[in-house]
């Protein structure tokens, strides 16, 4: 029998590239396209022998393709893009990657993770957890977990989603994880996001109400109470709720806690300590994205808390999300994914957190709609707070015609009016000169973008290993 082709437009997406993972583990040949094609999506794209081109081109789409597959980016529309056109035109299926994964999952027990921040990490964890507990569960994940692949099809009925609210293709605005089909839910935060496609909270509260109510009465809605418009989604559902947290008010909640190179702490159910976990990623979201998973997968009795603490322990996180990217410097500099105000506050609070005493270099890149966007100018009023300097560079383009675009000079004042000492860099030569001008051997560096940043998340954590080796 020959080979169904399935060629995906945009596949360094870090969602498409899963998605084309999956694919393939289903006996697909997959090509695609990809003009911003970088790690890591790439290196899982190349470990799975899932060939790409790195420019658009009418020509990339196979004559006998079943399906091309295209990503929600603003260069993959037909107006602006050939390859985008050229598929439209050629008769053959087009789809999301949303609506492919409602295929895949529709005969499984789906367990989805969904909100604001912490949902790429949560969801790691409970498949993580339950592939080292030896359950072959499936899962996507639309990051780059560390020691494990983003995707897995899995033979056991459970199947672990990362859910995306964000909207799943220039045809359908419906919210990704509408297509999921859940039958568990995990809720981390509402807090209001993308801009750009949901003006108010209320607005962007909506899909999340949805996803609640669509829940069977059979199955189990977790939501942490420490975020309030995720806590307020338990009246909306038919399914048990339980809450979770990092204190007594929630049903499952962290105490007892150390913090450290390694950080411990005690998993409790209400009165009754469960265990004692240790892990070596750090902060305190990352000890509320361990008790969200922690919870979830005792609920529903997929793993023992000896097989949990003995999964968390060895659990190394996300490429990304607080990872060291320095190998021999004594300066030690991490990625924090920077999409949002609150993901690049957890980034700050938990690096200030380890590193009390050490000034705290940020450089960042303003590169989602939201960063860039002049309503949400005031996030830089207090987002920052804690770091010692920031270098700022400059904002990407890219879709800027869609939005009222604030410009570097009014991020920089901005964020002198709040009291931090800032310097805007236009070009990887200028930020490299700050870099090695400003940051000193005891300071720790966090470079923050949800892009490339143009080579710099690669190249000074090159310079700091051969300048403080």
């Amino acid at each position: 029998m020959q080979e169904k082709k399935a060629h995906f437009i945009g596949i360094a997406g870090m969602g498409m590239s899963a998605a084309a993972i999956l694919l393939k583990e289903q006996g697909w040949q997959v090509s695609g396209s990809d003009a911003d094609a970088y790690p890591p999506a790439t290196n899982q794209l190349e470990r799975h022998g899932i060939p790409y081109k790195t420019s658009y081109d009418p020509g990339n789409i196979p004559k006998d393709a079943d399906i091309i597959v295209i990503g929600k980016n603003a260069k993959l529309t037909q107006e602006n893009n050939a390859e985008v056109r050229a598929a439209y035109e050629s008769g053959i299926r087009i789809a999301s990657f949303p609506e492919l994964l409602s295929e895949i999952v529709k005969e499984r027990e789906t367990i989805v993770v969904a909100g604001s921040y912490g949902k790429s990490t949560t969801s790691s964890l409970i498949a993580w957890c339950l592939s080292r507990s030896g359950v072959d569960a499936g899962w996507f994940v639309g990051a780059a977990p560390i020691g494990m692949e983003p995707a897995n099809l899995g033979t056991h009925p459970i199947f672990v989603l990362e859910g995306d609210e964000y909207p799943t293709s220039h045809d359908d605005l419906r919210p990704k994880f509408a297509h999921y089909n859940a039958h568990d839910c995990v809720i981390t935060a509402v807090t209001h996001d993308h801009v750009n496609i949901y003006k108010t909270q209320r607005e962007f509260s909506e899909p999340f109400r949805a996803l609640a109510a669509g829940l069977p009465d059979s199955g189990t809605l977790l939501l942490c109470a420490d975020e309030p418009n995720a806590a307020s989604l338990g009246k909306e559902t038919r399914a048990r709720v339980t809450l979770y947290g990092m204190t007594s008010s929630s049903e499952w909640y962290a105490n007892n806690i150390s913090r450290g190179d390694v950080v411990k702490f005690d998993l409790m159910r209400g009165a009754e300590k469960i265990a004692r976990l240790s892990t070596s990623i750090f902060g305190d979201h990352n000890i509320q994205n361990i008790v969200g998973a922690s919870a979830m997968l005792l609920e529903k009795e997929l793993v023992t808390p000896e097989q949990l603490a003995s999964a968390i322990k060895d659990f190394k996180g996300l490429a990304r999300r607080l990872e060291q990217k320095t190998k021999s410097s004594s300066l030690p500099a991490f990625e924090g994914f920077g999409s949002s105000r609150e993901k690049l506050r957890s980034a700050i609070n938990a690096l200030k957190g380890r590193y009390p005493d050490k000034r705290l270099v940020v450089i960042f890149e303003p590169h989602t709609f939201s960063w860039r966007n002049k309503k949400m100018l005031h996030w830089f009023d207090d987002a920052f707070d804690g770091a010692g300097l920031v270098i700022l560079y400059k904002p990407v383009e890219q879709g800027a015609d869609t939005h009222e675009q604030s410009s570097q000079t009014e991020m920089t004042e901005q964020l002198s009016r709040a009291g931090v000492s800032v310097r805007p860099a236009t070009n990887v030569e200028e930020a490299m000169s700050m870099c090695k001008k400003e940051i000193h051997e005891s300071d720790v560096v966090l470079l923050s973008s949800s892009g490339p940043m143009d080579g710099l998340i690669e190249q000074i954590p090159k310079w700091l290993d051969n300048t403080f080796a």
